[in-house]
């Protein structure tokens, strides 16, 4: 069974950083494509960064480039958004996503974190 579970999240003044991290169970994030989404309130799930099967294919929002930095630990089987410069646009509820291609595309979700940036 496929477990994604997501943490880091909190409240932040803007300017400031976060790191947020989902930890996998059930599969090997390393195999397949991962992405991290957003979600504000009164909004639609938005995408802030993809990875594809290999690290060089990683495409960042414009929203969030040059602020936010994707990586992915193998070793420990999890990933992370190292986010700076926060902004107060950037509150919302942060999820974790993997993609597993079998005989289709299959999706999961984490549960979310918050995040919220206010002074």
């Amino acid at each position: 069974q496929v477990q994604l579970v997501e943490s880091g999240g909190g409240l932040v003044q803007p300017g400031g950083s976060l790191r947020l991290s989902c930890t996998a169970s059930g599969l090997p994030l390393r195999n397949h494509p991962v992405n991290w989404y957003r979600q504000a309130p009164g909004k639609e799930r938005e995408a802030v960064v993809n990875m594809g099967y290999t690290d060089d294919s990683t495409t960042y929002a414009d929203f969030v480039k040059g602020r936010f930095t994707f990586s992915r630990d193998n070793a420990k089987n999890a990933m992370y958004l190292q986010m700076d410069s926060l902004k107060s646009e950037d509150t919302a509820v942060y999820f974790c996503n993997v993609n597993v291609f079998t005989t289709k595309w299959n999706n999961y979700w984490g549960q979310g974190t918050q995040v919220t940036v206010s002074s």
